[in-house]
């Protein structure tokens, strides 16, 4: 039964992971800044090891319970209460333990996502900055130029008043 209460924790903790990834909340930044520090080092490996970890279980679990199938339908249909038990519980567990890896994956692909939109509107602001600083300076050449033009006219009418 702990087994099935660390399942639920698991994906319980994924999914709000999850809801503060998808929303603009300030938990969204703490979380990233977490995901990243995760990220480094060996922290990928581990992750690696404990999802394959999970999977083999996954595997493990899938097959006992074709097993009492298999058993059950060799028994002419009629099924064990016990089986049934134990059928129930290890689909629980498989089903926990599928949702929890395909949560994971989708919490990594959010955070790369989120990381790229942040990368994306940094690159937006400095673009938009930058045209901006053009345009100040595009007109401050222009109005320079404009003087320019007409500084030869205010000479001829400064000279024409002597």
């Amino acid at each position: 039964m702990i087994y099935l209460n660390l399942l639920f924790t698991i994906v319980f903790t994924e999914m709000a992971l999850i809801w503060s990834l998808m929303f603009r909340t300030p938990i969204r930044k703490l979380v990233i800044m977490g995901m990243d520090k995760l990220k480094q080092g060996k922290g990928p490996l581990i992750a690696k090891t404990v999802a394959v970890t999970v999977f083999v279980v996954f595997s493990s679990v899938l097959y006992g319970a074709m097993e009492i199938e298999k058993r059950s339908r060799e028994g002419g249909g009629a099924v064990n209460p016990t089986d049934e038990v134990l059928m129930a519980n290890l689909l629980l567990e498989a089903s926990l333990m599928g949702f929890s890896l395909f949560l994971a994956m989708m919490t990594d692909r959010l955070h790369y996502y989120v990381k790229e939109l942040y990368s994306a509107r940094e690159d937006l602001e400095n673009a938009i900055r930058l045209n901006k600083d053009h345009d100040d300076r595009k007109s401050i050449a222009m109005e320079e130029t404009k003087e320019t033009k007409d500084y030869p006219l205010k000479l001829k009418t400064k000279d024409r008043s002597y």
